[in-house]
């Protein structure tokens, strides 16, 4: 099944309408690294990942896109020339410069999944009646649900025996509300009192559910916050999608400010996190510093890196890199290697793919192995059936002695808490215009509403392929091959005709003898 799992926010000070990052962050890095660390995905030799030459950053650190305060703030903003000199020196300045008598809301957004075996069919519905799953030509779009249904029916009982084996049903919804909770108590004691909500894009609760909930409770300024550390315009994206297809229909909403953090694979909190979980499951081989960390990602087809530019690919890599070197700040400096999983339909994806990779460890000599799913922080059916039992049964197979799995985050404190520091800095930025620096081919996509973020990184989406095609239309490879075969087909289907009536062109044209 394809689902997934996707710039960071702003840190520091602003001043005169420009972010440098504070100095208990890591600052943004420039899209040169260490070329050992960025193909990480490449590299499946048991060696050390390299630390990269950190010599070069500066603390300050200019994101690339620029913010329009209101008036009345930027006399407040002025004066604070470096980020040692936070304006922003506690949460009490947040809380009286940006909530006052607001009603604050969040929003998470998330995949979704079916909570019993009963809702997987109407589950998988939904996904493929997506566009962006399965995009028919314009002139067949009214064969999209009946299609989706078509679909989901027949995929349902494979689908229904990997949910049955993780306990019948997808934990993500429970987990999601969790962190949703313990989200708002730890926004709640930094003295921001908001209301946290839960919005899925497949299942219950639906984004157009916690829209409604939002309404009811007449909040005026929101943040968006999608639960996908790294963007990308197939998961995070998808979701975009269709908050602004809600947005424009919805004369309260279109008036209420907000704000998306599209990533947030930089923060520190986050990468601690991360580094925290690794170092613990390595603690459990009998030889922690011979054990390969493997980064297993989700795929996303390559076209949205390659063609629509988008950052996934990028920010996947460079979160490794941060977090291998959290980790050698702790003394930690095993081997380490990048894939990709969850691939589905015929179109190419990012490479390589985690089960190839697995085998090719095995080939090499790797005895031993820590999947990491890097691109989840909760569990689901991709991390309790995929990686918990195809990826281990295929790493055993391929001569890989010992396994081990770091989990996902879930509502780690570490974790939960720098989520609401993101929150808190981003308020400053509700209702504030936020201009991308395409030129400057920034690697993070810049804090802004939802209409500027899919203007900027998401342009290109009617033209690109869906991970499922049903059809491809116009002098492609696909419609050749599938206009050849039907040529063949139509040539025989004569020659039957021509031999079994005696009748026929090729007859009349004497290529054949006549029939008496």
């Amino acid at each position: 099944m394809w689902s997934s799992s996707q710039a960071s926010t702003t840190r520091g000070v602003v001043e005169m309408g420009r972010v440098e990052a504070g100095p208990s962050h890591f600052p943004k890095r420039s899209a040169s690294r260490n070329p050992a660390r960025i193909n990480l995905s490449r590299i499946h030799a048991v060696k050390p990942c390299s630390a990269g030459d950190r010599s070069g950053i500066s603390v300050k650190c200019n994101l690339g896109w620029s913010s329009q305060p209101s008036p009345d703030l930027r006399h407040h903003f002025r004066g604070h020339s470096s980020a040692s000199e936070a304006v922003l020196t506690s949460q009490s300045d947040l809380r009286k410069l940006f909530v006052g008598n607001e009603k604050i809301g969040v929003l998470l957004l998330n995949l979704g999944g079916p909570e019993t075996l009963d809702d997987v069919q109407p589950f998988l519905f939904n996904l493929f009646a997506d566009p962006d799953i399965i995009r028919l030509p314009r002139l067949f779009r009214f064969l999209q649900k009946p299609l989706a249904k078509f679909i989901s029916v027949a995929r349902a009982p494979k689908s229904k025996e990997g949910y049955a084996s993780i306990g019948g049903g997808s934990p993500l919804r429970q987990i999601t509300d969790a962190q949703a909770e313990a989200l708002r108590e730890a926004l709640c004691e930094k003295d921001v009192p908001a209301k946290v909500y839960v919005g899925m894009r497949y299942w219950h609760p639906f984004t157009e559910e916690a829209i409604e909930q939002i309404k009811r409770d007449g909040i005026t300024k929101l943040v968006v916050l999608p639960l996908y550390p790294q963007f990308s315009i197939s998961t995070s994206g998808s979701s975009l999608r269709l908050l602004e297809s809600i947005f424009r229909e919805d004369e309260y909403l279109v008036n209420m400010q907000h704000t998306v953090i599209p990533s947030w694979y930089q923060r520190e909190g986050y990468i601690k996190a991360m580094a925290t979980l690794i170092e613990n499951e390595l603690t459990k081989f009998s030889e922690p510093q011979k054990v390969m960390i493997f980064f297993s990602a989700h795929g996303v087809p390559l076209a949205y890196v390659e063609e629509a530019g988008d950052p996934y690919k990028a920010e996947m890599e460079e979160c490794i890199d941060l977090i291998m070197e959290e980790l050698e700040k702790r003394g930690i400096t095993n081997p380490c290697t990048l894939a990709y999983q969850s691939r589905v339909g015929p179109v190419e994806w990012l490479k390589p793919y985690t089960d190839e990779t697995i085998i090719e460890l095995g080939q090499k000599g790797v005895k031993s192995l820590l999947a990491v799913p890097i691109s989840f922080v909760s569990e689901h059916i991709e991390t309790l059936e995929e990686i918990d039992v195809e990826y281990k049964e295929l790493a055993l197979e391929s001569g890989i002695k010992n396994w081990g799995r770091v989990p996902a985050l879930g509502c780690e404190p570490t974790f939960i808490s720098d989520l609401a520091d993101a929150v808190i800095e981003s308020l400053p930025y509700v209702g504030a215009m936020a201009v991308s620096n395409l030129e400057a081919r920034q690697s993070l996509v810049p804090l802004g509403s939802v209409e500027e973020l899919l203007a900027a990184y998401d342009s290109k989406r009617d033209e690109l392929p869906p991970p499922v095609i049903v059809w491809q239309w116009g002098w492609t490879k696909s419609a050749e091959t599938w206009n050849g075969r039907a040529a063949m087909l139509a040539v025989l289907v004569l020659l039957v005709l021509e031999v079994t009536t005696g009748e026929g062109f090729l007859h009349q044209w004497g290529i054949l003898p006549l029939h008496r």
